[in-house]
């Protein structure tokens, strides 16, 4: 199987498709550092640093296209109602690729607010431009902290096949035993009463399939393949650098703090100067697991209480937590690993994505409903 990664970063999707030996045979990034991340990591092979936007052209034929694709605003001078519209954005380069190439299977991966932004507008207008192309869309919000990693890190996956019939390929028949009704099966099985994508709501719920132009969705909480919860404290380097501490700064932080001591989400919040749930200006404990890494400077400084001192997570720990190997991000400064790091895709996450999508492990939601008209 060929696959592509199309705003690789520092390749994500590329290591979970090595597991899975899939071979990825064109991948791009416009960012010079994350670029150089990737060509010393996996060669200089496949990779293409530019706009995508003048490489189309050159992708070559694939079975799997992959995308971590960036959070653009569309226009609101839409096509339909309800629905913006995706010229000149890079996501319509996404969209491009797919009409062009006809993949067997996407998998995109992107932030949870894509769901309720411009009240539902935005997503309704990635699954009406991905329904049109002829593949069953299925998105699903995943947790890192569900696949090994000590990381509260909500994404949304969007995967795209070209399977006949009403399939999830992000549920396993417990989830669904476990979260939908039969009434509520029998409702996803029946297409032709799916309502049309331009009249949706303000938010999409975490789970739901869409084609030709309709969609269904519902709330799955169910994860049952989920792995033994890891806590921060396991992940930590024992001896790091003097630099990374803190402590008689963060003491004097604490004065003007209020005190937490409360998880929010699995995370340990001690202190924050909003006294609550807020992340930001906040110090936090090791029994539960890091907040959501980001790209953004802010969160690399963020303190962590680890025995009697205060310090910042290093470089290393960013790369455990995300699932990367220590050294991936060597040729990158110290200061640089945290944002590559902070806006990668976790291998783990997406390796079981895409382990399910391509050996077609799904739920045939029309199936169930004739077995339960037998019974």
């Amino acid at each position: 199987m060929r696959a592509i990664e199309m705003f690789a970063g520092i390749g994500g999707f590329r290591l979970a498709c090595d597991e899975l030996g899939i071979e990825t045979v064109w991948a791009n990034d416009i960012e010079p550092k994350a670029s150089t991340v990737y060509r010393d990591r996996f060669g200089k092979g496949v990779h293409i640093e530019g706009d995508v936007s003048q490489l189309i052209d050159q992708i070559p034929d694939h079975d799997l296209l992959t995308a971590g694709f960036p959070c653009q605003p569309f226009s609101s001078a839409g096509k339909k109602l309800g629905i913006e519209d995706v010229r000149g954005t890079l996501f319509e380069k996404i969209v491009q690729v797919i009409r062009n190439k006809k993949p067997k299977f996407f998998v995109l991966e992107n932030v949870k607010r894509l769901l309720s932004m411009d009240k539902g507008a935005h997503f309704a207008t990635i699954l009406d431009a991905l329904s049109e192309l002829g593949y069953l869309v299925e998105w699903r919000v995943l947790n890192a902290v569900n696949f090994g990693l000590p990381q509260n890190r909500e994404r949304v996956v969007i995967i795209g096949h070209l399977d006949h019939g009403v399939k999830s390929y992000l549920c396993t028949a417990q989830d669904i035993a476990t979260s939908l009704s039969v009434r509520q099966i029998g409702a996803v099985a029946n297409l032709s009463r799916w309502p049309k994508i331009t009249d949706h709501g303000a938010k999409f719920h975490n789970w739901g399939l869409a084609t030709q132009g309709r969609f269904h969705h519902a709330k799955i909480d169910s994860f049952s393949d989920a792995l033994p919860a890891v806590k921060l404290s396991a992940i930590l380097e024992s001896d790091p650098d003097r630099s990374f501490y803190f402590t008689e700064d963060t003491l004097e932080r604490i004065k003007t703090s209020e005190k937490v001591d409360r998880f929010y989400n699995g995370v340990e919040i001690l202190y924050n100067q909003k006294g609550g749930a807020r992340m930001g200006y906040s110090i936090f404990g090791t029994a539960g697991v890091a907040p959501t890494l980001t790209c953004t400077t802010s969160r690399h400084y963020e303190r962590y209480k680890i025995g009697d001192e205060f310090r910042r997570l290093t470089n290393v720990e960013y790369a455990r937590i995300q699932g990367f190997p220590e050294q991936h991000c060597q040729t990158a400064s110290r200061y640089d690993q945290y944002p590559l790091f902070g806006n990668a895709v976790p291998p783990q996450m997406v390796k079981w994505v895409i382990q399910r999508t391509i050996n077609k492990q799904c739920v045939d939601f029309q199936a169930q409903v004739v077995q339960e008209e037998l019974l």
